[in-house]
């Protein structure tokens, strides 16, 4: 039986989860104070996906730099081959909230998005 503990991120009080696997496939979770918490101790335990906050060059904008993230949580496994390909992207202004910058992002059906308006230069 595997057992594991974290910190729940789902909201602000950021309980101390354990999550127990009890047989194939179901699991007991221990520590939550929201219903939300089992949910998130059970992803982390299967399949474990974050939100990627990052930028991206901008050229001919007021900054140098554009702020963007996935539009949804990608596996977190993946999440070095996904900035390599970020990385890679430049933009050129104006972008605006929302425009996506790199679509299907590694075949995942999740785009990069902006999340700021940048006027052109």
């Amino acid at each position: 039986m595997m057992k594991k503990e974290l910190t729940c991120i789902v909201c602000p009080i950021g309980c101390q989860l354990t999550i127990a696997e009890k047989a194939a496939g179901a699991y007991d979770v221990t520590g939550h104070t929201c219903k939300r918490g089992p949910q998130y101790a059970i992803n982390e335990m299967t399949n474990p996906t974050r939100v990627i906050p990052t930028t991206v060059v901008i050229k001919n904008a007021m900054l140098p730099r554009l702020p963007v993230k996935t539009a949804e949580p990608i596996p977190k496994g993946q999440i070095f081959d996904a900035m390599a390909i970020i990385n890679q992207v430049v933009v050129e202004a104006p972008i605006k909230t929302g425009d996506v910058v790199v679509k299907d992002l590694l075949g995942l059906g999740i785009d990069v998005v902006a999340t700021r308006t940048m006027d052109k230069n």
